[in-house]
């Protein structure tokens, strides 16, 4: 067999190579040669501008038709693609929003519009410049004719798809019917693209015109910065010696900080002594019963022996805190710099996915949803690796058309924030900030342009807020003509039935007078919240390749000809739902949103919010990205990052901020494997999503119950598709591939199937060090992004529909997990199960906000919900205790606490009632106050306060939080987590499934205060445990009290015992005391003396009832035993 060259350029370095294979020989020798090939006229870098040009028409065409059509379709239905000529009544002037923006069509009797581009150029396939429409472009093309109306000159579309057709060629050999997936990977893996002129030209007068110089041998090096690039601006990588890249150090993304062993030390000592002092407690308090009370005795033993076993779960996996920092100018200088490998400096960086969901405008106001979407359009991250995705699994027209008015506003508030560096960029926070927003601002024209985008965002408000009454205001019209129309028509055709059977849907209408084929307000078949079709509807089309810079004036006022006007990809999803369907909530919509995003842009990175979370640090997603793209980034699943909350009280009443949960317990899981998904702030990997195992995992898997062989299912473990076709000359096994990747895993989409291998390969770190393996190599993502059609989002829509998931691994083992309302951390527990790590991203400003419920039964349920999930995890095959090896064991005992932690209410709640009850029957938990119990309580409660202080210190949270939070554990623990063990038992052994509803945003009746809703009493069966447990201490109080009065031997030392726990339990339960006020100075006073009269009628009573002994009468002789 001859040999058989190819041809592998990147950059400015060319490497040619040789393969010969000899049929007498089995060995195969390979020469490599490489050549510095100098930047010259006749050898220019191919740009993403060459590429974009030298696509064909009929391409472009499709790609900006895709981006303005809505796509419908569904289970039994034709897909159907519908040309919006706009989506709201307001008129938009950007290239990227979605509709016509060209000239009218030439063509006789047409009314159509020429397509525009993504950067707002109209597309014309003559050279003549005849403006003509796509329907009337496809007619000509269609006929066989090809001709230009204009000048009568035949089109050069042949010319145009050999010249795109040589660019591919110059990837590596693909094998025959290689799909668009494969030819994408093929092109990346092939590095970047050169072109060489053609023409001859004197290279003697080029180099006496030019600095260029020739040197190294026969090769050029400039001394100068290449295209008079300044050195400041990071382009001087070519100056000097070539090997001064060689001689580099290699720097890391990130860096580990090690908690001060000043700290850390002693920490672990005081838990190591409290585990001891609660062993031989616990053993005193067994050995030493009460004998007058055993019921009592044994009752706190169970509890107190329950309640060290749960602090040991808790405070274990706390062993190994860390901090992690990331370097923001180390990504910048691999990813964003020119190198060799990328000429241009052209952006490296993989493309993330941004999900937000939402389900209900009602309860989560599409106002929220608009400025989370606005902040996602602003991130500071190359605008063509992002798009944003918004899931509306409610199929309202009313999300439908805010997203497309904030889409409309980010024209105007995405150039502001990158023009003046604002921060935060969700509108609504930065004009409500409380400080100067004129600080460290230096640009002269800075005020007049926030004065112009204030008003205009109050405007768009108005807009947003008017919604309602406009979608209603405009279907009553339409079913007013509708309704007019089918009388005329009845009458006409003489119908006998009398005019009241006559019924007619009551649609609901979009801009354009179309039906809107989601949801109606008055529901209607196929047309209700469960029932309607999928909807997909690019918003913002995929933006250039090149920057995009606006005019000096423009309409809005603002000179923009220094800032990249470019946005984001903007998409509205709706996914199908049937009846007889489940859809599975929010994870089912994730999981469609994974499934739609792979076949459209297929991002290798996914951040999921939710739509009351903004980004509040637009240099947030880099830092995550620096964790991804680190030495053994490719380990990583996701990168969580904390939740931090606006809008909370400034006492945090209900530890709504939850800090001991954010900087204690998480930190300490990063020291492990990693930090649980908490469900929103999180970036993952896509292919961790996809099932797969992480790269380099061991095939052994040895579980608590034996050992048993575990086949690896990795990306990396199927055979590359092209290097083994290009090395034998043939397709690869088919039973090696379906290994992974069958269509009973995950769905009969090949296109779908097709981009996993792709977004694994855009995902990889950069292999620019030994020590970094299954590495990409640098400048493989510069490439333009591929083009839209119709045929994608039509396959879009396929995968988005109810039946695709049937009898597949979706929701099983692949993507967001069902089965629990807390399908977040059982999501996160699979990827952790199957030998993934995560990290805990904590920036220096925070990277996410959001809103919590300030309301105490908004709170109640909020809790209910997270401890009914765990109930579930309890009693699942995702329990901790069934996990494998690869699972560590600290990690093992962090998520079986996550399981066990809500039972812990049981006994909580029959320790509450201790005191009270030690109070009413004069017993105590011990037969007497001896020394030996008071230090061992003392020794318990000094390392409680020493660790609490130790923790503070190498978190960085406060006292008082910490406090916060040890109150609404008890308070949470006496009534939403015992309701969700009942409930989770229900579920378990009756089959009764839980159902719950959204969490309601809006505000109390007082638009004046901030809190109103923190003192909003709304009545909850959850409140009855801990209202039971404070008023039955308080009535024990008294009544203990009462009756040593009157005891003839006071002793009063004995009383102290109960009184000092009961006040124990009060003081962690004084916030929900609080809560039931309502607000101050609005509860009556005769309330509180009310319940004092009760109080002491009741005690007085429980007294005469039971008087002390040896006397019948209120009074006499009293005493403890």
């Amino acid at each position: 067999m001859g040999s058989r060259p190819y041809l592998k350029k990147g950059g400015s370095l060319v490497r040619i190579s040789q393969l010969s294979n000899d049929m007498d020989q089995e060995t195969e020798s390979l020469a490599t040669y490489t050549v510095q090939v100098p930047i010259t006229p006749d050898n220019q870098p191919m740009s993403a501008k060459d590429i974009t040009l030298e696509r064909s028409t009929s391409r472009r065409v499709e790609d900006q038709y895709a981006s303005s059509s809505m796509f419908t379709g569904g289970f039994n239905q034709a897909t159907r693609a519908q040309f919006k000529d706009k989506v709201i009544e307001s008129e938009s002037s950007h290239p990227q929003m979605a509709g016509t923006k060209g000239s009218a069509c030439e063509m006789s009797g047409c009314d159509g519009k020429v397509m525009t581009d993504e950067r707002g150029l109209e597309i014309l396939p003559c050279e003549c410049d005849f403006k003509i429409c796509r329907n009337c472009y496809k007619d000509t093309l269609r006929n066989g004719e090809g001709v230009c109306p204009g000048c009568n000159e035949a089109y050069k579309e042949q010319a145009m798809e050999e010249a795109a057709a040589a660019v591919n060629r110059q990837s590596l050999p693909l094998p025959p019917g290689a799909s668009k997936m494969e030819r994408r990977l093929s092109m990346m893996k092939s590095g970047n693209l050169m072109r060489s002129q053609t023409n001859e030209f004197d290279h003697a007068q080029w180099l006496s015109e030019t600095k260029g110089t020739y040197g190294y041998g026969n090769a050029m090096w400039p001394k100068d910065p290449v295209n008079g690039a300044s050195s400041s601006s990071g382009s001087d990588w070519m100056g000097g010696d070539p090997n001064a890249f060689k001689e580099k150090p290699w720097r890391p993304l990130t860096r580990k900080l090690n908690i001060r062993a000043a700290i850390l030390s002693p920490y672990r000592l005081i838990i190591l002594a409290r585990m001891v002092i609660l062993v031989l407690f616990l053993h005193w308090r067994v050995v030493n019963p009460n004998d007058d009370a055993m019921w009592l005795w044994g009752m706190s033993v169970v509890c107190e022996i329950w309640f060290a076993f749960s602090w040991l779960l808790d405070q274990l996996p706390k062993l190994f805190p860390i901090n992690r920092v990331a370097d923001l100018d180390v990504l910048k200088e691999k990813f964003e710099t020119p190198s060799p490998a990328n000429p241009t400096g052209k952006s490296d960086l993989p493309g993330i996915d941004m999900f937000v969901s939402t389900a209900d405008p009602e309860k989560e106001p599409p106002l929220v949803t608009a400025n989370t979407i606005l902040s996602i359009l602003a991130v500071d991250y190359p605008v063509d690796k992002l798009a944003c995705y918004v899931s509306d699994d409610g199929g309202s027209l009313l999300t439908f058309e805010a997203m497309a008015e904030a889409a409309s506003f980010a024209e105007l508030w995405v150039p502001f924030c990158r023009k003046h560096d604002i921060e935060p960029r969700n509108p609504e926070s930065y004009f409500s900030l409380k400080r100067d927003p004129y600080r460290n601002k230096v640009r002269s024209d800075f005020v007049r342009d926030r004065r112009k985008v204030k008003r205009e965002y109050e405007e768009f408000k108005v807009r947003i807020n008017g919604l309602p009454d406009s979608i209603r205001r405009r279907a009553d019209a339409y079913n007013v003509r509708e309704e007019i129309k089918a009388m005329r028509l009845w009458r006409e055709a003489a119908n006998d039935e009398p005019m009241e059977n006559l019924k007619i849907s009551k649609a609901t209408c979009m801009t354009d007078g179309t039906h809107w084929p989601g949801t109606w307000t008055t529901p209607a078949p196929e047309h209700s919240r469960g029932d309607h079709s999928s909807i997909i509807q690019v918003m913002l089309k995929p933006p250039s390749d090149e920057p995009l810079t606006g005019p000096e004036s423009d309409s809005n006022g603002m000179n923009l000809t220094e800032v990249d006007i470019r946005l984001p990809m903007l998409v509205y999803v709706s996914r199908e739902k049937r009846p007889g369907y489940d859809h599975n909530k929010k994870a089912g919509a994730m999981n469609a949103l994974v499934r739609a995003s792979a076949v459209m842009s297929n991002g290798p990175f996914i951040l999921n919010l939710d739509c009351d979370h903004y980004i509040y640090n637009s240099e947030a997603i880099r830092e995550g990205m620096c964790y991804m793209m680190d030495r053994d980034g490719d380990k990583i699943s996701y990168v969580q990052f904390p939740q931090r909350f606006e809008g909370i009280d400034p006492s945090d009443r209900y530890a709504n901020h939850n800090t001991v949960f954010f900087d204690v317990n998480m930190r300490a899981l990063d020291g492990i494997q990693g930090p649980v998904y908490v469900g929103t702030g999180c970036l993952f990997r896509r292919t961790a999503l996809y099932g797969f195992d992480p790269p380099r995992v061991q095939e052994e898997a040895t579980g608590w119950f034996g050992s048993k062989k575990k086949n690896s299912s990795t990306v990396a473990s199927v055979p590359d598709v092209e290097d083994q076709s290009l090395r034998n000359g043939g397709s690869i096994d088919e039973e090696e591939l379906s290994s992974a990747l069958i269509p009973k895993k995950f769905g009969n989409s090949t296109l779908f199937v097709d981009s996993i291998r792709v977004a694994e390969f855009q995902g990889r770190p950069l292999a620019d060090h030994p020590s970094i393996k299954n590495g990409r190599q640098p400048g493989a993502l510069t490439l333009p992004r591929d083009l839209l059609d119709a045929a994608t989002i039509a396959e879009a829509i396929s995968v988005i529909s109810c039946w695709y998931e049937d009898k597949t691994e979706w929701g099983d083992r692949v993507g967001w997990i069902y089965g629990s309302v807390t399908e977040d951390v059982v999501t996160g527990y699979r990827m952790h199960n199957r030998g993934w790590r995560s990290v805990y991203c904590v920036t220096k400003r925070d990277a996410f906000r959001g809103t919590a419920p300030i309301n105490l039964t908004d709170r109640l349920h909020q809790v209910l919900r997270w401890a009914t999930g765990s109930v579930e995890i309890f009693f699942s095959r995702n329990n901790a205790i069934l996990a494998n090896s690869r699972l560590k064991f600290l990690q093992r005992i962090a998520y079986l606490n996550v399981g066990i932690y809500p039972f812990t209410s049981f006994f909580l709640i029959v320790y509450c009632f201790l005191p009270a009850l030690s109070l009413f029957t004069g017993q105590f938990i011990v037969q007497s106050l001896q020394v030996t119990f008071l230090i061992y309580l003392l020794g318990i409660t000094v390392t409680l306060i020493l660790l609490a202080i130790l923790e503070i210190k190498w978190s960085g949270i406060e006292l008082e939080e910490w406090w916060r939070n040890e109150q609404f554990w008890l308070i949470g623990g006496t009534s939403a987590h015992f309701a969700a063990v009942l409930q989770g038992l229900l579920k378990v052994i009756a089959g009764i499934e839980i159902s719950f509803t959204l969490t309601s945003k809006s505000s109390g009746d007082d638009e004046n205060d901030e809190y109103a809703d923190l003192y909003i009493i709304k009545w909850s069966s959850l409140m009855i445990p801990p209202l039971t447990i404070m008023m039955v201490n308080l009535i024990a109080i008294a009544t203990a009290v009462s009756r040593t009065i009157y005891s003839d031997d006071r002793q009063w030392s004995s009383l102290l015992g109960g009184v000092f726990f009961s006040f124990w339990v009060l003081a962690h339960l004084y916030p929900f005391a609080k809560g039931l006020m309502g607000r101050r100075g609005r509860t009556p006073t005769i309330v509180f003396v009310w319940s004092a009269l009760i109080s002491i009628t009741i005690s007085l009573l429980w007294v005469a009832i039971d008087p002390p002994s040896g006397n019948n009468q209120i009074g006499g002789s009293f005493q403890f035993p």
